[in-house]
């Protein structure tokens, strides 16, 4: 082996360190207490939730019993059979957010999204009239493309874990956490998001996974679920980084991502803790317990969601966590009628007809035949103008939430 050869070889050894430093920096990251920056700085996250766009609720649609994503395209396929209803979702998921609503967004002056999916966008099953499982790709890569162009950085966040991870409607499940009873469900989810991360490892816009939202219900016993849920992270985050070292775990407590006590010591070195907080006093009470987490374990925290509130408490409590030093995703970014959210649309015309529908007892066949719409043109028609009262153009800012956040400085 020639001298030069050798010079070489110990060159690339001495330099190879510098090397993975300088591309770790491309993603954003963590450093003690602190979310970091490309920048080396610390990083405080501003921004919002795209909720109801993957993940539609009941409430943001304006219905009461017909809450959580099964039940509402239940209905509307009743009302506008399987054909139509598939072609409204499609329609739906392509209108609700697009690359107007991201550039408007970059123009209020937040830095990242946290965006919430369901999981069996990447599954077979059926969800939403598609059980095509690169759909979730094919989404997320659109939104993700928009804010790369944009500049601002995109959480991913499964919303919705096979079995159902809270065991409430939001999760889209039948209303117990069966998650945490079944090895088959649990590795399930951990195939997703080991299926997720290989396919984002190299993404600098997504700033990292946030692995289940709000786990376990308030109405479930702790003492029964609570100590699944750590073992769980432990399991997803060694799958992860088996295909995915660059981005960050976001780890939400249980009982609505409020509980930290289901922690023990920190087992990643890119973990951030997850609370939720909502309609609480905005004082120093109220978050001083991840406070303290977070000195004990010296690692970042950060409030995934917050709002639904007046103006005076989102300003009041956006200025308690940012003394704090922790970041923000407000929810929602979008809503029909309503002024706790970023932007607002119109309910459209003969709208209360959906709504009267979604909300009456359709427990057997003989009711749902009772129930029919006498004019199923003039549902479909009421249901595409929520399409197109929901585009971005048609859409106007609260300004007042908007002031609130700091959004328009």
């Amino acid at each position: 082996m020639s001298s030069n050869y050798k010079f070489l070889v110990y060159l690339i050894i001495l330099l190879s360190p510098v090397f993975s430093i300088a591309q770790s920096n491309n993603f954003i990251s963590v450093k003690g207490k602190a979310i970091i920056g490309t920048d080396n700085k610390p990083f405080l996250i501003r921004g919002t939730n795209l909720g109801n766009w993957l993940v539609p609720e009941g409430y943001m649609f304006k219905f009461k019993t017909t809450s959580s994503p099964r039940l509402i395209d239940q209905a509307f396929t009743e009302l506008l059979g399987p054909e139509e209803a598939k072609a409204f979702w499609l329609k739906y998921q392509d209108t609700y957010i697009t690359a107007a609503d991201i550039h408007y967004l970059k123009t209020t002056g937040i830095n990242s999204i946290r965006v919430p999916f369901n999981y069996r966008l990447f599954t077979y099953e059926n969800y939403l009239g598609q059980n095509n499982p690169n759909r979730g790709f094919e989404l997320l890569d659109r939104v993700i493309g928009w804010c790369k162009a944009e500049g601002l950085y995109v959480i991913l966040d499964m919303h919705c874990a096979p079995g159902g991870q809270t065991g409430a409607n939001i999760d889209d499940g039948l209303g117990y956490p069966f998650l945490y009873k079944s090895k088959a469900m649990r590795e399930q989810t951990i195939a997703i998001w080991k299926s997720i991360a290989a396919h984002y490892k190299n993404e600098t816009t997504v700033m990292g996974y946030d692995l289940l939202n709000e786990p376990i219900a308030t109405y479930f016993k702790a003492e029964e679920f609570n100590p699944y849920l750590e073992p769980l992270y432990k399991d997803i985050t060694k799958a992860i980084r088996s295909v995915d070292a660059n981005h960050i775990l976001f780890l939400g407590g249980a009982q609505w991502d409020s509980n930290f006590k289901v922690f023990g010591a920190p087992f990643d070195t890119k973990l951030v803790y997850t609370f939720h907080k909502y309609w609480t006093p905005t004082t120093q009470e109220v978050i001083q317990e991840y406070v303290d987490f977070r000195d004990k374990y010296n690692v970042p925290i950060y409030c995934g969601e917050t709002g639904e509130n007046k103006d005076e408490w989102v300003n009041d409590f956006r200025l308690l966590l940012e003394k704090n030093n922790i970041g923000w995703h407000y929810w929602p970014y979008k809503k029909m009628d309503n002024e706790a959210g970023v932007l607002t649309f119109s309910m459209p015309d003969g709208y209360d007809k959906i709504i009267d529908y979604a909300e009456k007892n359709r427990q057997d066949f003989d009711a749902i035949l009772k129930l029919a719409p006498a004019d199923r043109e003039e549902i479909k028609k009421a249901l595409y103008g929520f399409l197109n009262n929901c585009k971005f153009e048609n859409c106007r800012a609260n300004k007042g939430y908007v002031k609130a956040l700091a959004m328009d400085k």
